[in-house]
């Protein structure tokens, strides 16, 4: 069992697809009400550590646990129930469908209704967009439609895949102040995936950086800015060896890539606890 301070916990955890590694005995622990940020290059695993949690993929091997209990049988279809909610690195809405039945989809699981759908709307700033179908929004907007829909489920654990990307210098600035005041208004313990290292180090309390499925640092915004291996994981040996700025030269914003992994296969996800 879980320490009551720990909302989620990953152990050794691994996944392989075929030779390649995705995860290699990855440990990772959030605390309750923290925002804990997780980092590294193009392809170094965190997307494929948000399907794992959200079981769209078994790991080979580990225990994952939220709120105490094992979710290693828990079908990706059950996640949501147990107080999970995500957003993706690409936008995953119903193009055809309003904004506003994009978000109701979220409230099922709690019998919420169309009042709490667009309340959420209100709070997310695009109430007066709730009967727009959802492919006519710009990019950023239909961003917040996909935080609404998972902000109107009520979870206790929230994952936030990519939330800057497509937005500019001053969306993102604002996407600070906005993730921290859902923590506190929802009360929220949340897992942020972002390649924008000022957004990350703003609004993290812990930072934890993959590279090439492992992890290689852990700690404070401050220390892992300051950990030369973190500084060689985004910009390589030869760029480190001459870069006479220093240890706390913060790594530059990479462009994001999505992860390439195979679908997963329902039929195959394990049962209900």
């Amino acid at each position: 069992m879980s320490a009551p301070l720990v909302s989620f916990r990953l152990e050794h955890l691994t996944k392989a697809y075929g030779r390649r590694t995705a995860l290699a005995d990855v440990n990772l622990s959030v605390r309750l009400g923290e925002v804990l940020g997780l980092i590294g290059p193009n392809g170094a695993g965190k997307t494929t550590v948000f399907n794992v949690i959200t079981r769209l993929y078994r790991p080979d091997e580990g225990a994952l646990e939220f709120a105490g209990s094992s979710l290693l049988r828990t079908p990706a279809s059950r996640i949501i129930r147990k107080g999970i909610a995500r957003t993706f690195q690409n936008i995953q809405l119903f193009r055809t469908m309003t904004v506003l039945d994009n978000v109701l989809i979220g409230s099922h699981t709690r019998r919420g209704s169309t009042a709490d759908a667009l309340e959420t709307l209100e709070y997310v700033g695009i109430r007066e967009l709730a009967n727009a179908p959802a492919a006519a929004l710009p990019y950023g907007t239909q961003k917040r439609v996909e935080l609404a829909r998972a902000l109107v489920s009520r979870p206790r654990l929230l994952l936030l895949d990519e939330p800057a990307g497509g937005l500019n210098h001053e969306e993102v600035g604002s996407l600070g102040e906005f993730i921290r005041k859902v923590r506190a208004d929802y009360e929220l313990t949340i897992l942020l995936v972002e390649h924008h290292m000022n957004l990350v180090m703003g609004v993290s309390d812990h930072v934890h950086v993959l590279s090439f499925g492992r992890r290689i640092s852990s700690g404070s915004p401050a220390e892992v800015r300051a950990d030369p291996e973190v500084i060689e994981a985004y910009l390589g040996s030869d760029e480190l060896e001459h870069d006479h700025r220093g240890p706390a030269h913060e790594p530059p914003e990479l462009e994001p890539e999505p992860e390439r992994e195979p679908e997963a296969d329902a039929a195959n996800e394990d049962g209900p606890t």
